[in-house]
């Protein structure tokens, strides 16, 4: 089993200023806490024991939350001085890990994955990173992923209307050495520049999990996420 984890919490939560001025992206209030927290409760029980925390934006805010409400887990910080982008950050975070794998997240997003399954085709393929995939209907706002029979990426598919499809969604198991070895540059975009880019070349997999999905990233998805998690707020 994957045990460490990595949590993507650096945003600048842009499009929710209107409903959260002046917070990361992953403190918006949900239901009466940090969304983040979800995050971790969820991947906590799915048995992780170490939280690497790459932050950036009013990273203070978040350490204060986790120092306090999270003052006995496992965890450390790594802060971008500057934006890296989504594979500077991981790349940046991935120094900082003591497993072969581990699993990145973003703080921004609960997709109630089940870790036992993911861990077992990443390990099962020596895949350098698998992609938690979630199968969505009538959609605009992300990509498709497209997967071969054996599980291994065919494709990816940019976004558009599509009436239905599997998306990424942005949960990856990651084989540390493999990513660092690449050579990468400091910043760079990890959909773009490291799974777009190398899918054809490299063991990359795929993994279906229709479970409870939520991107918080703009208003009418962070109040869905408040309905949606209250009954989980106790």
């Amino acid at each position: 089993m994957i045990k460490e984890c990595i949590i993507l919490a650096g945003g600048l939560g842009t499009r929710l200023r209107s409903a959260v001025p002046d917070l990361p992206k992953c403190m918006a209030p949900v239901a009466g806490r940090p969304f983040v927290s979800y995050v971790i409760d969820h991947f906590k029980k799915q048995g992780v024991e170490k939280f690497i925390f790459s932050l950036g934006y009013k990273h203070e805010a978040i350490e204060a939350f986790l120092d306090t409400a999270y003052a006995g887990c496992n965890k450390q910080y790594v802060i971008e001085k500057e934006p890296l982008g989504t594979g500077g950050a991981i790349q940046l975070a991935c120094k900082q890990a003591t497993e072969e794998n581990v699993l990145i997240l973003n703080g921004d997003t609960l997709f109630s994955i089940q870790l036992p399954a993911l861990t077992a085709v990443h390990q099962q393929n020596q895949s350098h990173c698998t992609l938690a995939l979630k199968p969505m209907q009538r959609f605009d706002r992300y990509g498709v992923v497209e997967l071969k029979e054996n599980g291994a990426i065919k494709s990816f598919k940019e976004k558009q209307f599509y009436e239905s499809g599997l998306i990424n969604g942005g949960i990856y198991a990651v084989q540390v050495a493999a990513l660092l070895n690449e050579g990468l540059p400091e910043k760079f975009s990890f959909e773009k520049d490291y799974l777009e880019k190398l899918y054809t070349e490299r063991p990359m997999f795929g993994v279906v999990q229709d479970e409870y999905f939520i991107d918080i990233g703009i208003p009418e998805d962070f109040e869905k996420a408040n309905r949606d998690l209250a009954g989980m707020a106790g």
